[in-house]
């Protein structure tokens, strides 16, 4: 019985550890057609963003302990360097951050972006946390206009066009 429960103890560090032996992120874009803007929902794993956020900063910065006002700031920098949402290629929409809310080792992150006239496509630069982590993907699903669509943005393959 001890070896059983030694046994199952060793495969449950096993897996934890794999569990994030990647770097992603998970992006939600729904097109909001009457409001006309972009409402997003970012997850990222919170080890490798908190360690985005303290690069350069004095301390180490975490989501939960940090004054928010401050991880406020520093989130909404971050994602304005790595996010970029236009209508045409280079374009950098404004986006308004809207809040963080935290899912057991992940944070969504909320934000929207005001489009000036209604779209059937959005241009998209997604570098996010790529200059942290090298092999960091992120992957961004969009629901707009009754479909569907999803995109790798990788080293290499940051900036694409996402069509409804």
């Amino acid at each position: 019985m001890r070896r059983l429960f030694f046994l199952f103890f060793a495969l449950l560090i096993s897996v934890a550890a794999w569990a994030h032996a990647y770097h992603a992120s998970i992006m939600d874009v729904h097109y909001n057609a009457k409001k006309q803007q972009l409402e997003v929902a970012l997850k990222v794993f919170t080890d490798d963003f908190e360690k985005a956020l303290s690069i350069g900063q004095p301390a180490g910065i975490s989501l939960e302990q940090s004054p928010k006002p401050q991880v406020t700031m520093l989130t909404t920098n971050l994602l304005r360097k790595s996010l970029a949402f236009g209508s045409k290629p280079g374009e950098a929409l404004p986006m308004q951050f809207v809040g963080i809310q935290r899912e057991n080792d992940a944070h969504w992150l909320y934000f929207t972006v005001k489009l000036a006239k209604p779209l059937t496509g959005i241009y998209l630069r997604n570098s996010l946390l790529q200059s942290t982590f090298p092999d960091q993907m992120n992957i961004v699903n969009v629901d707009a206009g009754g479909k569907k669509e999803s995109a790798l943005f990788r080293d290499g393959e940051e900036s694409q066009k996402l069509s409804w």
